[in-house]
């Protein structure tokens, strides 16, 4: 694979979501690499004054280049070149994964903190000893204590909770027809919409115990697929004959569509009106090429607002950082020619996600030294 060595060092946790997108990568890759905490000496010492921020995960390169960001970490590998490319390469099929990618990265935000916190007294023994290890009781305490607070400004309410649990057993239940037919989401390896997906799977509603025993089980082939992808290579046997292709001809499969459906019902109007507040917020405030997206690194959000999931008004934060996932696939669309340009759009709108992708805006979130900033056109 290229020319990855074997001194890679991963900085995260057992328990983190966004760790787990990317110690799946490297499982599935064959990259070889350590797992350090971040209560390690070092990471305080050298790796959060290099980032301006302390943050999970972090990947630390046999050059001491440190990389932070699960979108980065893996591209970075696929530049180097990798036995199973996540990005497929035909249109349709990468922005559809960029999509699920954003959903699971984002949406789904709901679903695993709601479950990992709401359920707090039914599986405290063990989210008590995720948090401690690495640290003391005290720390662990003070950040599990944080951690509960940010479940309002994520839209997790006493109202919407049933409606969270609902939408959970609704994807175990797409998701499981699927598995039934495919190891994969696109086929017959893993893309970026399974990374983004397995973040929530494997560390909230695979691994806690409280979702982990409904997903075991209401759908046992679902609980299959967090194993797979937490697996060396490609963990496939049940699918014999199986090639490592995504789906032929630019298609989606068929038992994925209604997925696809459930996306659109899960992140509109609530992705509207993030949108929209910060086309408001630009306009305001016009910042400059390159200038931080709020003013200090550990500050994730511009604001909040009032919107609603699934019925339920909910108050939410806004963070820039959705533009810097769903910007990928904006760039592609821009770049197809007519035709394909609207083939893609029509399949798009035929589940209700055609104003997914951000369209004609001056503006986006990149990243400069680690910190996002917004990007001017």
């Amino acid at each position: 694979m290229g020319s990855a060595r074997a001194d890679y060092i991963l900085y995260g946790l057992p328990h983190s979501l966004y760790t787990g997108k990317a110690r799946c990568y490297l499982r599935n890759q064959g990259i070889s690499y350590l797992e350090r905490p971040p209560s390690e000496p070092r990471f305080a010492e050298r790796i959060v004054p290099q980032l301006g921020r302390s943050i999970i995960p972090v990947l630390e390169t046999p050059d001491g280049e440190l990389i932070q960001d699960t979108i980065d970490i893996i591209d970075y590998f696929e530049r180097l070149g990798v036995p199973y490319p996540v990005y497929p390469g035909t249109p349709l099929q990468r922005i559809v994964a960029i999509i699920i990618e954003y959903y699971g990265s984002q949406a789904m935000l709901k679903h695993a903190m709601h479950y990992r916190w709401s359920y707090l007294e039914q599986q405290e023994a063990f989210l008590r000893h995720a948090f401690a290890s690495g640290t003391d009781a005290a720390t662990a305490a003070k950040l599990m204590t944080r951690m509960q607070s940010y479940l309002p400004r994520l839209g997790v309410t006493p109202e919407t909770a049933p409606l969270i649990e609902r939408s959970y057993e609704r994807l175990l239940e797409i998701l499981e027809t699927h598995f039934t037919e495919q190891p994969y989401l696109l086929g017959g390896r893993p893309s970026t919409a399974d990374y983004g997906l397995i973040g929530p799977l494997f560390a909230h509603l695979g691994r806690d115990p409280v979702p982990a025993q409904i997903m075991k089980l209401r759908s046992p082939r679902v609980y299959r697929w967090v194993e797979r992808m937490t697996a060396p290579g490609l963990d496939t046997i049940e699918y014999p004959g199986t090639a490592a292709e995504f789906w032929p001809g630019d298609g989606v499969p068929p038992s994925l569509e209604p997925l696809l459906l459930h996306v659109a019902e899960e992140i509109f109007p609530e992705l509207d009106d993030k949108l929209a507040f910060m086309d408001a917020w630009v306009e305001a405030r016009q910042p400059a090429d390159a200038e931080p997206v709020t003013e200090k690194p550990h500050h994730r959000q511009l604001g909040t607002i009032n919107t609603q999931f699934r019925g339920a008004s909910v108050e939410v934060g806004v963070e820039p950082y959705l533009l810097y996932l769903l910007q990928r696939g904006s760039d592609l669309l821009d770049g197809l020619d007519g035709g394909e340009r609207e083939r893609v759009m029509g399949y798009l709108q035929r589940f209700g996600l055609k104003r997914v992708l951000p369209q004609g805006k001056s503006y986006t979130v990149g990243r400069r030294d680690h910190i996002e900033v917004w990007r001017r056109f």
